[in-house]
């Protein structure tokens, strides 16, 4: 399963480290399957997005992801990459650029020729410059809301409605971000997606750094010890109590003043809702938890 990872730091930019494969678990646990590709995105102080992604196609690919990455930013968006569809490439890694934004998925749907004909029609088509599900659905929902005038969650509602009803989907979770904003989807239950709105420290004395860690992402970062963030991620990355999974069709927007605004703006499930069963081999291997 697809790692994803977010974190807003609220208006003023931050320094985070990143590693993306976090070496101990990847050179312990042999029998598990290695990444398929690992890509950190993030905001200069003019709000223009800057990517770092590489394909992990041999093993010796891996030293991209295991360097410390001392990065400064208001947003966060870190991904590390099971891949169901698309070659072993750095225009199938993510995160995705389009428009100014920046976006990582971690899921699998079907019926990609039909969403091809439906990017054609609305002038988007040439968006996609790989083979992956995630970049069409980027594409969609940069078309919708190009239509919504900039408006992203409408862009989001429209998009992911459109593929609810017309396409068999596993799972449609992601992160989107801006430079000011992060958008997150849990969609439909099949993948966890949790959010974290860590608080500084209420009582004086020394406050703990951030330091959150899951299977393979890890980010550290004195510089929001006292501050309020807010973080996303496919597991829990630390002991903190106040991680709480999405529900099922739940889209949170997080703004610069770091308000977590939550939205159920689709259906119950998908009008054709895929199993691990239903997918091919590679495809089921990519979304085992």
């Amino acid at each position: 399963m697809c790692r994803l990872f977010g974190l807003h730091a609220g208006a003023h930019p931050v320094r985070a480290t990143f590693w993306l494969l976090d070496a101990p678990d990847s050179l312990s646990v042999q029998s598990r399957r290695e990444p398929d590709g690992a890509g950190i995105g993030t905001y200069d102080a003019a709000g223009k997005p800057r990517v770092a992604k590489q394909p992990l196609a041999a093993w010796e690919d891996h030293a991209f992801a295991r360097e410390a990455r001392d990065l400064k930013s208001t947003t966060f968006l870190a991904h590390v990459r099971y891949a169901s569809t698309g070659a072993l490439t750095l225009v199938n890694t993510h995160p995705f650029e389009q428009d100014g934004r920046l976006f990582a998925h971690n899921g699998s749907f079907e019926g990609l020729q039909k969403l091809d004909a439906h990017l054609e029609s609305l002038g988007v088509l040439e968006l996609v410059k790989g083979q992956t599900d995630s970049e069409r659905l980027f594409a969609l929902i940069t078309a919708e809301t190009r239509k919504a005038g900039g408006d992203v969650g409408i862009g989001i509602g429209r998009a992911v409605s459109w593929i609810a009803a017309e396409l068999p989907v596993f799972s449609l979770n992601f992160i989107l971000t801006t430079a000011t904003d992060i958008w997150s989807l849990r969609y439909p239950a099949t993948h966890e997606l949790y959010i974290l709105e860590r608080e500084p420290a209420a009582v004086p004395g020394p406050a703990a750094p951030l330091d959150a860690r899951s299977k393979r992402i890890h980010s550290r970062s004195t510089e929001l010890t006292r501050s309020k963030h807010v973080l996303f991620a496919t597991e829990r990355m630390d002991h903190d109590p106040g991680w709480r999974p999405l529900r099922s069709g739940e889209l949170i927007h997080v703004g610069p003043d770091l308000a977590a605004r939550s939205t159920f703006p689709f259906p119950d499930a998908p009008a054709h809702q895929l199993t691990l069963a239903d997918l091919e081999p590679h495809a089921a291997e990519s979304q085992k938890p």
